[in-house]
């Protein structure tokens, strides 16, 4: 006789299920990246991402503000991941495939409110495709910036310490943190509902053009957990990562199983074959994820 599993629900945000994780498993390693020498515990992600949110805050990011983000897997994603859903933002992920054209009706399309990205991917110059579709930013005062072309848009960010004009610096946004009062940083996170919205992630628009697809806490958080369930991950676990973040099999089926079950994300900047065998050497993963082409690339490694 095979037995029934019980059905399992969560209705806590993604900031809930980081905060408990972090105090189940404050030691065990979170977030580990091999070719940076990047390591974090569940305790320290949990610190991080607390400085980014209310940095966020302090930059006046609202609660239903959109921030769209263009990177690669570098390692604030993850922590971006978590600290606009701690204060109630949402996440909206952006292919780092994409060029001007489809990076313009995106931001329209979306009416997001803030930007942020890293300097470019392969042969796309991130930083100054932004500032071809939006020359303002260069001219106006960054705490008074607008622009006609996106009329929603109040921010646009650089996710490194490099200073661009008209952008704000993760550096100043970790410093702007200490404008915001634990108080008041703890009365925007009890602001926030499972059933928020907090992902926006577009499809591949095979049917015409790409559509929004909006998910809330109470989705992705099941989701992942469920994945990881049947997985049997648990703390002692260690997930390689080589997939692209912006896509649900990143952020969703890989980010979320791992905060669900406390297990260590071992994450890569982009995927290439003996960084990805050299990561799971050293870390021990016990999980790898990724696509036929990945798996038959580091096959043919001698």
């Amino acid at each position: 006789m095979t037995m029934k599993r019980k059905e399992i629900t969560t209705e806590e945000t993604l900031g809930e299920l980081l905060e408990k994780r972090a105090s189940e498993f404050p030691d065990v390693d979170a977030v580990v990246f091999v070719d940076r020498d990047y390591r974090m515990t569940w305790k320290e992600f949990n610190d991080s991402v607390d400085t980014i949110a209310k940095g966020l805050m302090a930059l006046g990011v609202e609660k239903g503000d959109k921030l769209a983000l263009w990177a690669t897997n570098v390692p604030h994603w993850v922590s971006l991941q978590f600290a606009t859903a701690k204060i109630g933002a949402i996440l909206l992920t952006i292919n780092t495939n994409y060029r001007s054209t489809e990076i313009d009706y995106i931001l329209k399309q979306s009416e997001t409110e803030h930007l942020m990205m890293i300097d470019g991917h392969r042969d796309t110059d991130y930083v100054a495709t932004i500032y071809e579709l939006m020359p303002e930013l260069k001219i106006l005062p960054r705490e008074t910036f607008h622009t006609n072309r996106y009329p929603r848009l109040k921010s646009v960010m650089f996710l490194g310490p490099e200073k661009h004009r008209g952008m704000y610096s993760m550096t100043e946004i970790l410093s702007l943190s200490c404008q915001i009062s634990d108080e008041e940083y703890e009365e925007r996170k009890k602001n926030v509902s499972c059933y928020d919205v907090v992902n926006m992630q577009y499809t591949s628009g095979t049917t015409g053009f790409p559509k929004g697809v909006m998910l809330t806490h109470f989705n992705i958080a099941n989701d992942g957990f469920w994945i990881g369930e049947n997985m049997n991950y648990s703390e002692k676990d260690r997930i390689c990562l080589p997939v692209p973040l912006f896509h649900c099999f990143g952020c969703v089926l890989g980010v979320m199983a791992s905060v669900n079950h406390g297990s260590t994300m071992v994450i890569l900047e982009q995927y290439d074959p003996v960084v990805a065998m050299t990561a799971i050497e050293q870390e021990r993963c016990t999980s790898v994820y990724g696509v036929p082409t990945m798996f038959i690339a580091m096959l043919e490694q001698k």
